[in-house]
């Protein structure tokens, strides 16, 4: 039997706050522009809350099981999609990248490094480990399919039009946890 002596165990307002924030992934996944090739979506709004209101760790939990239940194919991703494919697809990347960024900010946050200091580098480095995978994986799937792709080309169309909206919904998102935080306890 393992030794859990020292190790939070997940509370029913935890599993709670964890659900709703994967909902609140899903619906920001349907509020949608597309621009080829990336459409425009809320879910780092969603994304940064989770991460903002349930910290590096469950947030991280939060966004796996949202991409669990996209994977299986519940339609909560953009475009009312879900499945494998999805996840396997040219943009899959950025949502596999997601987790990345989770895990990037549970790094930066974890051991008591919970202040703005570290929720701003957290975020930020978060923010890039996301582009970073998600362009990579864009550009490997690009090339298989279509041919060559430069990396100037793969990063006009799918990381610069989204840095300053992306920037926008972190700082929405930072503010609407500050301010539920205050409220839920």
């Amino acid at each position: 039997m393992e030794n859990t002596k020292g190790k939070k165990k997940f509370t029913v307002l935890d599993l709670t706050k964890i659900a709703l924030l994967t909902a609140l992934m899903a619906v920001t996944a349907w509020i949608t522009i597309p621009i080829p090739p990336i459409s425009f979506t809320l879910q780092i709004f969603a994304i940064y809350a989770a991460l903002f209101l349930l910290g590096g760790k469950y947030g991280t939990v939060s966004i796996l099981l949202y991409l669990l239940i996209g994977a299986v194919g519940v339609p909560v991703f953009s475009g009312f999609r879900g499945g494998i494919g999805v996840l396997l697809g040219m943009t899959g990347g950025y949502l596999v990248g997601f987790v990345v960024s989770g895990l990037v900010y549970w790094a930066v946050t974890a051991h008591g490094r919970e202040g703005l200091f570290f929720k701003v580098i957290g975020s930020a480095l978060a923010l890039v480990s996301c582009y970073a995978f998600g362009t990579a994986w864009y550009i490997i799937l690009y090339t298989s399919e279509k041919g060559a792709i430069t990396l100037g080309t793969a990063l006009m169309g799918c990381v610069v039009p989204f840095i300053l909206p992306d920037i926008v919904k972190i700082v929405l998102a930072y503010l609407v946890a500050a301010a539920l935080k205050k409220r839920i306890r």
